[in-house]
């Protein structure tokens, strides 16, 4: 006879999919500073700028790579979501 094993630790169901509950907050956040940084050095508003449009951009990579294994399909959901945003960007640059 085996000794009982104890299942593996659960993560809290904000956390299933990779993508841990405090990173999108954090991302915001530190947007948020970059952004009143800019109100006082005008000519550096547009990190802020970048800096919060990329935020998704970088949880949908997030979830992509680190949600494969355990959520497969929000994986390729992520996965079609950048190729959306890469197709507006490509597009973007025939109309403009």
């Amino acid at each position: 006879m085996s000794a009982p094993q104890s299942p593996p630790p659960q993560k809290p169901d904000t956390e299933l999919a990779g993508l841990p509950a405090w990173l999108y907050p954090l991302g915001f956040w530190v947007g948020v500073v970059l952004l009143a940084g800019g109100v006082l050095l005008p000519a550096y508003a547009w990190v802020g700028v970048v800096w919060i449009a990329s935020v998704p951009v970088l949880a949908a990579v997030w979830v992509a790579l680190a949600g494969w294994r355990v959520d497969r399909r929000l994986s390729v959901a992520a996965v079609l979501a950048l190729a959306g945003l890469a197709l507006v960007v490509v597009v973007r640059q025939f109309i403009g």
